[in-house]
């Protein structure tokens, strides 16, 4: 085809033509990132690559027939209304499954409560449009989620990380971070956490912590952020209530579908105060309008189905099986001088390795094995987590993390033993088991306001019970 013709296709822009649209970049776009866990998806369409680097749910446990049907049902039924747009605040079929959803937790809520959105990112998103202003603070855990942090960045936030050890957020340093704050004549907007099985260090925030959060919150008229999308996987333990059931004043609560239904439905919610969920209803309006009907009486149909909570018990099964092998595996395959959390839920496991081995670089390292991590920087917005990694074990079958986590743990030791022949020192023996230290990384002490990560527990060779 001739270059000048009318059909001819325009040569692709250079770097040098990309520069000119600098200029029209809005200037938050200057701090915006990337999410680590996005930029590996491509990876999980591979087939050579064992990717435990997503918070994937194994789809595949869902049966064929039953989405078939269910869809069926949605187009002999609702055909016309799925097709259509809804209402913002989300369509009454499903909000009655989120009730029941939340009931299976201990919590009531009024229809009117709640706010269906297209998955729980969403719900993060909502809130940061709904209370931040650029430079406002936001409190996490640290580590923290990997997909928040892009959006506390999108909107221009301070983000103010408290240590995290194996009975979660520390509440007392949170506390002596609340005072230093308020001496410099600083308020935060929210406080984000991720209470149960937490995405990514596997642990859940103690009851005796929990009471503590909601009460400085109430001390404070601060808002908490609860984002509980792994809340029903417990595979052991007691079940520990959430924060919102201790205290409806000044929670937001967040939850999905994404993880005890399929994350391809993109439901998620959020409950609020009502002032706050109004301004989350428009926010939400700018964004997208609705969130999809098709998936709304999809999720009704599924429940109206059977009881839900068989789905979520084989998955549980399932899951803990998995968590099992690869927590055999990191103890058959990495070195004395790594550690990690032993999570009661959820879908991860926060694995350290010595300081000295940066998990970015190791990173391209794995992927030369196909294998795949979340490295642990993508977790910190300042800098640590340099030697921890985020392994998921629900997305991929007993015989890959096995697989995925040998290939690993050689690279681990490769490393190792470079180290050992760089230095002419032997390797670091592993620190001695003290019951008061965490599970949870090491960290220089960065600068104030940011707080040091606690030591790291090494665990046992082989799997406690």
């Amino acid at each position: 085809m001739s270059g000048t013709g009318p059909g001819a296709r325009r040569p692709r822009s250079t770097a040098r033509d990309i520069e000119r649209y600098a200029a029209l970049f809005a200037e938050r776009t200057k701090v915006m990132k990337s999410s680590a866990m996005r930029d590996l998806m491509a990876l999980t369409e591979r087939e050579d690559v064992i990717s435990l680097a997503g918070g994937l749910p194994d789809t595949s446990t869902f049966p064929p027939d039953s989405y078939a049907s269910l869809m069926g049902t949605v187009a002999a039924n609702s055909c016309a209304r799925a097709l259509q747009y809804g209402p913002t605040e989300g369509l009454t079929a499903v909000k009655r499954c989120i009730a029941e959803v939340m009931a299976a937790e201990g919590m009531t809520v009024d229809w009117d409560e709640l706010l269906v959105t297209t998955g729980g990112q969403q719900v993060i998103d909502l809130v940061c449009k709904t209370l931040l202003d650029p430079g406002d603070i936001v409190i996490t855990e640290g580590p923290t989620y990997p997909g928040a942090v892009p959006t506390f960045c999108a909107y221009q936030a301070e983000v103010v990380q408290i240590t995290l050890d194996r009975d979660g957020m520390r509440t007392d340093e949170l506390r002596d971070t609340l005072a230093r704050l308020q001496d410099a004549g600083r308020r935060p907007k929210f406080i984000y956490t991720v209470p149960n099985f937490h995405n990514p260090a596997g642990v859940t925030l103690s009851l005796e912590r929990r009471h503590e959060l909601v009460a400085i919150a109430a001390e404070r008229e601060l808002l908490i952020l609860e984002d509980n999308p792994y809340g029903l996987l417990r595979y052991e333990g007691d079940p520990l209530p959430t924060l919102r059931s201790l205290d409806d004043e000044f929670v937001i609560y967040a939850s999905t579908f994404s993880k005890i239904l399929s994350p391809g439905v993109r439901l998620g919610w959020a409950v609020a105060p009502s002032p706050v969920l109004q301004k989350m209803n428009i926010g939400k309006q700018a964004s997208d309008l609705c969130s999809s009907s098709i998936s709304q009486y999809f999720v009704g149909a599924y429940f109206d189905s059977g009881p839900w909570e068989d789905y979520v018990r084989s998955l549980i099964g399932i899951y803990r099986l998995r968590r099992d092998v690869m927590l055999d595996a990191l103890a058959e395959h990495f070195p004395r001088e790594a550690s990690w959390t032993h999570p009661q839920g959820g879908l991860f496991i926060w694995a350290t390795l010595p300081d000295y081995i940066d998990t970015t670089d190791l990173l391209a390292r794995a992927l030369e094995e196909q294998v795949a991590f979340v490295p642990g920087r993508a977790a910190f917005v300042d800098g640590r987590g340099g030697s921890a990694m985020r392994l998921n074990f629900s997305g991929v079958d007993e015989d890959a993390i096995r697989e995925g986590i040998r290939r690993l743990g050689e690279i681990v030791q490769e490393q190792v033993a470079l180290y050992g022949t760089l230095t002419g020192q032997p390797a670091a023996a592993p620190r001695p088991r003290a019951a008061t230290q965490p599970d949870l990384e090491p960290a220089a002490t960065p600068a104030a306001p940011r707080l040091e990560l606690a030591p790291v527990l090494p665990l046992p060779r082989k799997r406690a019970g």
